[in-house]
């Protein structure tokens, strides 16, 4: 099974609905910031994911993305640049999520 990388960020208008936003990004990803998660799908997982947040957020007030870095162990892996503190990523291979 493939996986892709998605860089998935949010902006959430309520607390409550940016909590549970929040839950379900982290357990599908690595948080680089606080709203922005590296992701490793497979396309189930990723049909998941947005299920998931779908019934989380209100779709009239807020946003998620999801940009697609392509193959996880590729330039999903290479095309980060960071100014400042570097946040930590996770390694170059696929990671493997439990839900």
């Amino acid at each position: 099974m493939s996986r892709r990388r998605y860089v998935l960020a949010y902006d959430i208008r309520e607390p409550k609905r940016l909590r549970e936003v929040h839950n379900i990004a982290v357990s599908h990803g690595e948080a680089l910031q606080y709203s922005v998660f590296l992701c490793d799908l497979s396309d189930s997982e990723r049909i998941q994911l947005k299920a998931q947040l779908r019934d989380a957020m209100d779709l009239g007030e807020d946003s998620v993305v999801f940009i697609d870095l392509g193959e996880a162990t590729g330039r999903g892996t290479e095309c980060f640049e960071f100014l400042g503190q570097r946040s930590p990523l996770p390694p170059g291979q696929p990671q493997a999520r439990v839900f």
